[in-house]
C-alpha cells in the first residue's frame, strides 16, 4: 500500500508539472498555439494526476476509466500530429551570467546529479520491497532538487519555469515511451509472438544453437527499432525466439534474458523512435540535425556490442 501510494504522489506531481505548463501557456499573450498547447498540457496532466488517484488512499475503486483516457491519449496524438503543440517563450539567463555563474559554483552542479544516482541506489537496495526503484528515484530527484536550490541559491519558481521550458522542449515526444510500452502490452495479448515464432520456424533449422541465438539477438535489436523500447519488444521477442529457439535448446535462461535486454539496447541507439535517447538530447543541445544528430554516430558502436552480444550468447549460454 505504502509502495502505490508513493508512486501516486510521483504520478501527481508529474501531473502538476504538465498543469503548470497548461497555465504558463495561458497567460502568454503572444503564444504562437496557446489554446491546442495548453490543451495538450491540460490533458496530459489529468491523465497522470486523477487515472488512479484513488491508490493514494489504498482505493483501486476510484479512478478515471480506461476509456475516457484512452480518448484523452488520442486528442493528444491529433495535436501533436497537426502539430498544434508549440513552446513559448522563456526568459534565459544571459550569457555573461551563466558564466560567473559557472565560475562561482564550480563542480559543485554536478552534485545533485550524482545524487540522483547514489540515492536511488541507496534507497532501491535498503527499501527494495516496500518502495521499488520508480520511488526511490522520484526521491532522488527530491533530493537532487533541493540541494540544487541550496548550492545554486536560486528560486523555486525558477527551477518551476526552466523544468517547464525542458518539457516543452521536448514537447509531445516525451509521452512517446509510455505510448509505446502500452502497445508493447498489446502486442503481447494479441499474440504477435506466436506469429513470428511461427514464421522463424519456416527459416531456422531445427537444433541449430547458432542461427537462434543470431535470430534472437537481432530480433531484439530490429524490433526495439520499430518500437523503440527494449522493454516491449522483450516480452514479445523472447516468447517469439528466446524461448523456443535458444532457451529450448539448452540455454541459460539468466544468461539469455540478461543479454537479450540489452542486445535490443543496440537497437535503441539506432533508431529515433527512442525519443528519450536520441531525439530529446538533439532538442536539448539544439542540434542542426534534429533526427539523427546521435544516431549517425551511434550506429557503429551499436553494430560491434551486437556482434559481441552474439558472441557472449553463444558461448556463455551454453
Amino acid at each position: 500500500m505504502l509502495k502505490d501510494s508513493l508512486t501516486e504522489i510521483l504520478y501527481i506531481m508529474m501531473g502538476i508539472v504538465s498543469f503548470y505548463s497548461a497555465y504558463a501557456t495561458l497567460k502568454e499573450k503572444n503564444h504562437p498555439s496557446k489554446i491546442p498547447t495548453a490543451l495538450f498540457w491540460g490533458l496530459l496532466g489529468i491523465i497522470f494526476t486523477f487515472s488512479r488517484i484513488g491508490l493514494l488512499w489504498g482505493n483501486k475503486n476510484i479512478y478515471i476509466p480506461d476509456i475516457y483516457t484512452g480518448y484523452m491519449v488520442i486528442v493528444l496524438t491529433l495535436l501533436s500530429a497537426f502539430r498544434l503543440v508549440k513552446i513559448g517563450k522563456f526568459d534565459e539567463s544571459t550569457s555573461e551570467f551563466k558564466e560567473q555563474m559557472s565560475q562561482k559554483i564550480g563542480n559543485l552542479i554536478f552534485v545533485p546529479a550524482l545524487a540522483l544516482g547514489i540515492v536511488t541506489f541507496i534507497v532501491a537496495q535498503v527499501w527494495t520491497k516496500q518502495l521499488g526503484s520508480l520511488v526511490a528515484f522520484w526521491i532522488s530527484t527530491v533530493v537532487a532538487a533541493i540541494l540544487a536550490l541550496v548550492i545554486t541559491k536560486g528560486k523555486v519558481k525558477e527551477m518551476a519555469d526552466d523544468g517547464r521550458r525542458l518539457l516543452e522542449v521536448v514537447g509531445p515526444i516525451s509521452i512517446l515511451p509510455q505510448l509505446l510500452a502500452a502497445l508493447g502490452a498489446v502486442f503481447t495479448v494479441a499474440g504477435v509472438g506466436e506469429v513470428i515464432a511461427s514464421g522463424i520456424k519456416t527459416i531456422i533449422p531445427q537444433g541449430n544453437i547458432l542461427l537462434g541465438v543470431i535470430a534472437y539477438c537481432l530480433g531484439m535489436a530490429l524490433f526495439t527499432m520499430i518500437m523503440g523500447n527494449a522493454f516491449a519488444a522483450f516480452a514479445v521477442i523472447t516468447a517469439g525466439i528466446g524461448i523456443p529457439f535458444v532457451i529450448a535448446q539448452g540455454g541459460n535462461p539468466v544468461i539469455v534474458a540478461a543479454l537479450g535486454m540489452t542486445a535490443g539496447y543496440c537497437g535503441t541507439l539506432m533508431t529515433p523512435m527512442a525519443a528519450n535517447f536520441n531525439i530529446v538530447p538533439t532538442a536539448i543541445l539544439e542540434m542542426e540535425d534534429k533526427k539523427y544528430g546521435v544516431i549517425k554516430y551511434q550506429v557503429p558502436v551499436a553494430i560491434a556490442m551486437l556482434i559481441i552480444h552474439i558472441v557472449l550468447m553463444y558461448f556463455w549460454a551454453f
